[in-house]
C-alpha cells in the first residue's frame, strides 16, 4: 500500500530546524537589525501601540514623520482619547485606511475608561480592545512587558513560511492557526523583545517579498525556500480579491472664498471624513448644477487606488457669484462652508489634500 502525503500543515510542523534558530535572529537583530526608530527606543506601551497600528500596510519611511506628528499632539493616551475625532481624522489624513484612526481614538478611550488610562500588560488583554489584533497585541506585551507572545504580520509570516518551507495555504483558517502554533513554538526562552524585532526587521529588509538578499540572511543555510531556489513560492495564500473599478463625479462648489464639503458616513470608504459632495456619474452632476448662476469647469480624474478597487474621481469645480445669495449646497445636511486654511486642517482623503493644496 503506497502511504498517503501528508497534508502541507503536517509537513511544515516536522520540518527540522536548527537549535539555535531563535539565537541566530537575536545575533543577527544586534549587528544587522534597526536600531534606530523612534518607537524603539521606549518600552512606553502607547507609543510601541500608536507605531504598530501605524505600521499596519504601511512602510515605516511613510509613518515615521505621521508618527512624529501625533505623538506630539497627543503624548498620551488620554490626550489621544480626550480629543475629537475629527482631530484625529485629520492628522491621519494620508496615511490611509482610515478604520485604524477611528480604531486608535476607540481604543483610547477604552484605556482610559475600563483601565484608568494603563495598558494591560498581557497579550490576551490587550488583544480584547477595539483595533488591536492578536498580533498587534503580541508585539505590545513582548517589547514593553517581555512577555513570550507570538507575532505574525506580513514580514514574520514570509520569513517563517520560507524557513519553514511551510506551504499550508494561508487563506485557510486552520492553516494560519497552525502558523501561529509553529510561531509560538519558536519563540526564546529570553530575549523576546529583541527576537520579535529580529523577525520584523528580517522581513521588511532582507526577507523582502521581491528579490530577497538570501546570502545576508542568518537562516540561509537552513532555509527550505533557499535550498528550493523558489523563496517567492511562499507564503501561500490563493484566495485573491478581484481588483474592481469604480468611477463618481464630485462637486467642488466655491463661494466667496469658501468651499462647502460634506462629513462621510460612520461606514464605507473615507468614513468619517470631510469630502466634496460625491455622485453617480457626470451626468448626474450636471442635471443638478443645470441653471445654476456661476460657471463650472471640469479638471481631470483623480485617480485612487484602495484596497479592492481603482477609483475615478471627476471634480467639478463651480464658482458661484460673490453677489449672489448663499447657495443651498446638495447633500443631507452633514455638510458645512470651509476656508480653504479650515479645509487643509480637516480629515481629508489623500486625493482631495492634494487637489486642495494645489489649489
Amino acid at each position: 500500500m503506497t502511504a498517503r502525503r501528508p497534508p502541507p500543515a503536517a509537513a511544515a510542523a516536522a520540518t527540522p530546524l536548527p537549535a539555535d534558530f531563535a539565537a541566530r535572529i537575536v545575533r543577527w537583530q544586534r549587528s544587522h537589525g534597526r536600531h534606530d526608530l523612534p518607537w524603539q527606543r521606549t518600552r512606553d506601551p502607547y507609543r510601541v501601540w500608536l507605531s504598530e497600528v501605524m505600521l499596519q500596510q504601511t512602510q515605516v519611511a511613510t509613518v515615521l514623520g505621521y508618527y512624529t506628528r501625533f505623538v506630539e499632539r497627543f503624548p498620551d493616551v488620554q490626550a489621544l482619547a480626550a480629543a475629537p475625532l475629527d482631530e484625529v481624522l485629520a492628522l491621519w489624513s494620508g496615511l490611509g485606511y482610515y478604520s485604524r484612526a477611528r480604531n486608535l481614538h476607540r481604543c483610547a478611550q477604552a484605556v482610559v475608561a475600563e483601565h484608568g488610562g494603563t495598558f494591560p500588560r498581557r497579550a490576551e488583554q490587550l488583544a480584547a480592545l477595539p483595533g488591536i489584533g492578536r498580533s498587534t497585541a503580541a508585539a505590545i506585551a513582548a517589547f514593553c512587558f517581555g512577555e513570550r507572545a507570538a507575532i505574525l504580520d506580513g514580514n514574520v509570516k514570509r520569513v517563517l513560511t520560507r524557513a519553514l518551507g511551510f506551504d499550508g495555504d494561508l487563506a485557510q483558517a486552520a492553516q494560519e492557526r497552525h502558523l501561529w502554533t509553529l510561531a509560538q513554538a519558536l519563540l526564546p526562552a529570553r530575549g523576546v523583545a529583541a527576537y520579535t524585532q529580529g523577525l520584523m526587521d528580517l522581513g521588511a529588509t532582507v526577507c523582502t517579498l521581491r528579490r530577497p538578499a538570501c546570502t545576508a540572511c542568518p537562516l540561509q543555510a537552513d532555509c527550505i525556500a533557499r535550498r528550493e531556489g523558489a523563496p517567492g513560492r511562499y507564503p501561500v495564500k490563493t484566495r485573491k480579491l478581484r481588483r474592481g473599478q469604480r468611477a463618481h463625479a464630485l462637486l467642488w462648489l466655491q463661494h466667496r472664498g469658501r468651499w462647502w464639503l460634506v462629513q462621510r458616513p460612520d461606514r464605507g470608504v473615507w468614513a468619517g471624513l470631510w469630502s466634496l459632495p460625491e455622485f453617480a456619474s457626470a451626468e448626474d452632476l450636471e442635471r443638478v448644477v443645470a441653471g445654476w448662476p456661476g460657471a463650472g469647469r471640469w479638471l481631470p480624474p483623480l485617480q485612487h487606488a484602495l484596497t479592492h478597487f481603482d477609483w475615478t474621481l471627476t471634480p467639478l469645480v463651480w464658482r458661484w457669484p460673490a453677489r449672489g445669495p448663499v447657495p443651498a449646497p446638495p447633500g443631507d445636511g452633514g455638510g458645512r462652508w470651509f476656508t480653504p486654511a479650515e479645509a487643509l486642517a480637516a480629515g481629508l482623503p489623500a486625493p482631495l489634500r492634494r487637489l486642495f493644496a494645489a489649489a
